[in-house]
């Protein structure tokens, strides 16, 4: 479980192909590698995925060939920043929502509208999201705990501050450029069990 507050921009160092549909990623991140194990989760572009080792401020995970098709994480390249967050500890601020690390589609960078102090930016939602999205609710896109300024039935809008401009991977991203979306788990709950209920189900 993480908290969609990114810690650390890290970098693609390599990725892999071993064959059977997957792939050993290696990414950069001397930050959350500074404690991290064997087995240990760390979310990278909002993918859980689980350390295989670390060398160096350098960790690498395995990413089975799904995981590879339903994100974004397939599209990166040795180079390209990604955000990194560990797993939360159950002492910590939860300072984001409730973010599983678990994608549940790849939308599209749609705009960008820059104004004083924050920017605008809109995104394209996958075709069977925009339930699952309401204005003012939690979103996370590539990892990051975002709260919806405006939402259509194709799309949504984030306001984005400084910090998140300098700190996380959306500061860079242009129009036409892919990225990881998770909703709030919390919303998909809600539509199963009032979905049990219609259906008079006692679930």
């Amino acid at each position: 479980m993480f908290t969609g507050i990114v810690e650390e921009l890290g970098e693609i160092v390599r990725t892999t192909d071993t064959g059977g549909d997957s792939a050993l990623v290696a990414v950069r991140g001397p930050l959350v590698t500074s404690d991290a194990r064997h087995g240990d989760s760390i979310a990278v572009n909002g993918v859980c995925l689980t350390v295989v080792d670390v060398d160096g401020g350098v960790f690498t995970a395995d990413v089975m060939g799904e995981t590879l098709r339903r994100t974004a994480l397939g599209a990166l390249r040795p180079g390209d920043p990604v955000n990194l967050e560990r797993a939360a500890a159950l002492n910590s601020r939860l300072g984001g929502h409730l973010v599983q690390g678990h994608v549940d589609g790849v939308g599209e960078l749609l705009s960008r509208e820059p104004a004083a102090q924050w920017e605008t930016v809109r995104f394209r939602l996958p075709a069977g999201l925009s339930r699952y999205v309401v204005e003012k609710g939690s979103i996370t896109v590539d990892g990051i705990s975002l709260t919806v300024a405006g939402v259509g039935d194709d799309w949504f809008s984030v306001g984005l501050i400084p910090t998140t401009l300098k700190l996380t991977t959306l500061g860079a991203k242009g129009a036409g450029d892919p990225v990881n979306l998770e909703v709030d788990v919390l919303a998909k709950y809600v539509e199963r069990l009032l979905g049990d209920r219609a259906a008079g189900g006692d679930r």
